[in-house]
């Protein structure tokens, strides 16, 4: 069950359980007992954002669940700025995997009662 805010004239906004079909009722306040309606809070500074800095967010939230699209062009430009150091965060963390002197496969801070595949 989600869960709503509601405002009691005397003691401020609370919060309730309520189930979807229930949350436009008013809900009794814990401190008093009288019905309270259901109000809407919001964010602190949401709008008085400046609009550059509201668009911005509105286009990450946007593009947080879009595929990412490339081109042949876009990837071979990525691979000279990886050749050349770059500081993304697009490059592979070195490998724990060694070889022992008898040729076994092991990672580093492996236990050695674990089993290695």
């Amino acid at each position: 069950m989600p869960i709503y805010d509601y405002k009691c004239r005397e003691h401020g906004v609370f919060h309730e359980l309520a189930t979807l079909d229930e949350f436009e009722k008013p809900a009794p306040c814990p401190a008093c007992g009288a019905l309270s309606p259901r109000v809407i809070v919001l964010a602190p500074r949401l709008l008085d954002m400046p609009e550059d800095r509201r668009i911005a967010h509105s286009h990450n939230e946007r593009a947080r669940h879009e595929p990412i699209h490339s081109n042949p062009d876009q990837r071979a430009e990525h691979a000279e700025r990886v050749a050349k150091g770059c500081a993304c965060e697009h490059h592979r963390k070195p490998s724990s995997l060694f070889y022992t002197a008898d040729g076994k496969k092991m990672f580093l801070g492996m236990r050695p009662w674990m089993i290695s595949h």
